[in-house]
């Protein structure tokens, strides 16, 4: 009689309120196009975003320079752990390139980690920031970037191109952090989060989000939001998370979405002056309907 067969990990059923219909548009098939042609990676694809086809067929994307190889392995993360490439000299031009294609009025530029780099390619954001303003002049230009390893220096070339958003995600709370993220610390995060507000020398706009499913309990996100404004944090984001593979960390909880509005409701009374909550958000996930004319204007720091 043959063994029985090993069981086969199975990812839990999605309930309702995250189950979508994916959008037909030809948009969809233009961006395709435009992000190949200018061989341009997007953490739409490489991260397994379930928005993206959403967000193609609004003629939007999230670009990720750098490469598509990062040198850390979070158990979140469905971007590839692998050698990186060197980096592209001409990257900045083709990212600037696709904004004006795409008509862009809020571009998010984020990156792999490249703990390979001296500077963590933080001179990478920096030329692709100046490139994106040089042929966009208006577009509000917002950078989701690597802890840079705490590294001063490396935050201040990112913020010498004067972006106007600044997002490092905290992405959960402090007890699941050396679970989640691999070799990224919580108070590093928040560090990062706090020094962009002391050292900009003009108005910006941090930003951070964290994914919930975790484990985590409420009084545990509740601190962690606590920790961010402690920080100086402006917008918050908060999402589902949902295993890209079964390599990953498996989701311990679907949260209603009632839950969601409820942090919501709780972030904007702590002072969050814009705040997506919901089961679908991502940090870049309609991070055009933020407003700076609209919002109370954030301290520009020293």
């Amino acid at each position: 009689m043959p063994a029985p067969s090993p069981s086969v990990p199975q990812r839990p059923r999605l309930p309702e309120w995250l189950r979508r219909r994916l959008p037909t548009s030809d948009t969809f098939s233009h961006t395709r196009s435009l992000l190949d042609e200018l061989k341009l990676h997007t953490v739409c694809e490489s991260a397994k975003c379930p928005n993206h086809w959403e967000c193609w067929s609004r003629g939007t994307a999230t670009f990720m320079i750098g490469g598509d190889r990062c040198t850390r392995a979070c158990g979140f993360c469905a971007v590839s752990t692998a050698k990186p490439l060197p980096l592209e000299a001409d990257e900045p031009q083709r990212v600037a390139e696709a904004t004006r294609r795409m008509r862009l009025r809020h571009v998010v530029i984020t990156a792999v980690a490249r703990d390979d780099i001296a500077d963590g390619g933080a001179d990478h954001f920096r030329r692709t920031i100046e490139a994106v303003h040089a042929l966009n002049p208006g577009t509000v230009v917002e950078v989701l970037t690597p802890d840079f390893n705490g590294s001063v220096r490396s935050i201040d070339a990112v913020l010498s191109a004067r972006p106007d958003i600044f997002n490092h995600n905290i992405e959960t709370v402090r007890r699941l952090t050396p679970l989640v993220r691999h070799r990224a610390t919580y108070d590093r995060s928040l560090a990062v989060l706090r020094q962009v507000k002391e050292r900009a020398t003009g108005r910006i706009y941090t930003k951070s989000g964290l994914m919930l499913g975790l484990g985590e309990r409420d009084d545990e996100v509740e601190r962690a939001l606590q920790d961010l404004r402690d920080a100086g944090c402006d917008i918050l984001t908060l999402g589902q998370y949902l295993q890209p593979t079964l390599r990953h960390l498996p989701v311990v909880e679907f949260v209603a979405p009632e839950k969601f509005a409820w942090f919501g409701e709780l972030a904007r009374s702590m002072g969050f002056v814009h705040v997506a909550s919901g089961p679908m958000v991502r940090s870049s996930y309609h991070a055009d309907e933020f407003n700076a004319a609209e919002s109370a204007g954030p301290d520009s720091g020293a």
